[in-house]
């Protein structure tokens, strides 16, 4: 990677990807944003910044030839929660955008990252150590288009040699960016609440488990496999990664040893109770420490106690 076009960069993975690559790459890193979602201090004076909305190919290609762009990374979609309530947005983003960026990057010659997800498996997928290849029945609009994005990102490598790559993300963990919607985002806002010294209402059932991931481990993730040797890439579009997995019982006695007068209730939403059911409680990931040597860094203690220093920090 040498320039890099990152749309999506002020979202929860966005925001923190843009100055990770900045930090590590001296080329163009040029952060795409819509207006109404214009990026923050750092990421405007630290690089290029340019509007890129995901629907608009025309937009798309003008930046990726301005910057002689080499690599994309496609973060535009709309997490879970979100997606149910608005599915046409969701598919017109997930799969409308998708579609313009492989096109662009078939003819502009650009690697492509583009994130799947956990959402992508359903009630018939095994739940535990969840395999590389299985059943992936998705019952949400979300899974449905990270499905169709698996899909047709492997379509566009086999039929144009397009380079794309791609992660199964788990429910991510960031004291950086406010949770966006997503059915793993308790395991966010538990850390903010514990943080601020408030009670957590908990909306997943005690005994959910799904698999979690803390965000600097997520990128390095996503800069990793498109580092990586593609001749040792059986799978790409997508790979299992791993690195935890909990239910909020867990999460919560595991913050009570930092902050032993943490309170929490439980008010479950059915929605995303639901979808949380839906979803695996581990995943294996052993095809991505083989193929390109994924190992995540971060255990449960260490990602709580960096979670809530850096948040205490924050809100005194």
């Amino acid at each position: 990677m040498e320039n890099v076009l990152i749309i999506g960069s002020t979202g929860q993975i966005g925001s923190e990807l843009t100055m990770k690559l900045r930090g590590n790459y001296k080329g163009n890193i040029v952060a795409g944003y819509i207006p109404g979602a214009e990026p923050n201090y750092e990421i405007k004076e630290s690089g290029p910044c340019e509007v890129v909305d995901i629907t608009n190919a025309g937009q798309i290609a003008q930046v990726v030839d301005k910057y002689k762009i080499d690599t994309i990374y496609n973060l535009a979609a709309l997490l879970s929660a979100v997606a149910e309530s608005k599915p046409q947005l969701a598919w017109k983003i997930g799969i409308g955008g998708l579609c313009n960026v492989l096109e662009i990057s078939r003819e502009k010659k650009c690697a492509l990252f583009t994130p799947s997800s956990i959402g992508v498996f359903g009630l018939n997928t095994p739940k535990d150590k969840t395999p590389q290849d299985t059943i992936c029945r998705p019952k949400t609009m979300y899974g449905v288009t990270k499905v169709t994005g698996e899909l047709l990102s492997d379509y566009y490598h086999t039929r144009f040699g397009v380079d794309t790559r791609s992660v199964r993300f788990p429910g991510l963990i960031s004291y950086v960016t406010p949770p966006g919607g997503g059915t793993t985002d308790y395991a966010v806002d538990i850390y903010y609440s514990a943080a601020k010294g408030e009670k957590f209402v908990c909306p997943i059932a005690k005994g959910t488990f799904m698999d979690m991931m803390y965000m600097p481990d997520a990128l390095r993730a996503a800069i990793e496999i498109m580092e990586a040797d593609p001749t040792k890439l059986e799978h790409r579009n997508s790979f299992n990664i791993a690195s935890l997995s909990f239910d909020p019982e867990i999460i919560f006695n595991e913050i009570k040893r930092y902050v032993p007068d943490f309170e929490m209730e439980y008010c479950v939403d059915p929605l995303r109770q639901s979808i949380a059911e839906s979803w695996p409680n581990s995943l294996d990931d052993t095809c991505a420490r083989e193929e390109w040597g994924w190992k995540p860094e971060y255990d449960l203690d260490a990602m709580t106690n960096d979670m809530l220093t850096k948040l205490k920090e924050r809100f005194a």
